[in-house]
């Protein structure tokens, strides 16, 4: 029972602690909204788009954490990350840059 309520009381926080930060990263970028992809073994990704075009990421433990962080945080939660919320990102020189590095090996 007592170990039940440890692993408990670890979600709760790390339910908050990513809650915090994904407030945070909406306050930063002038609201926000997310995805929650599970990652298999390691949990779950949380993917943040700001009414900016600004871009983030978030790892939760597990899904259900994700889920309940984005749900405490209030922003508004997408299925999928589809045209919709893929057109609000805006990306930079860097990242095409790098992303294109990948895709010819560099």
């Amino acid at each position: 029972m007592a170990d039940t309520q440890q692993v408990d009381a670890r979600a709760e926080r790390k339910v908050a602690k990513l809650a915090r930060e994904i407030s945070a990263f909406a306050k930063a970028h002038g609201g926000a909204e997310g995805q929650v992809a599970y990652i298999g073994e390691r949990g779950a990704r949380i993917v943040l788009v700001g009414e900016d075009g600004g871009w983030g990421d978030l790892v939760a433990p597990t899904y259900a954490v994700a889920e309940q962080a984005v749900e405490k945080s209030g922003i508004t939660r997408h299925e999928s990350f589809d045209g919709e919320l893929a057109a609000k990102v805006k990306t930079s020189t860097y990242e095409w840059k790098r992303m294109a590095g990948i895709q010819v090996g560099g």
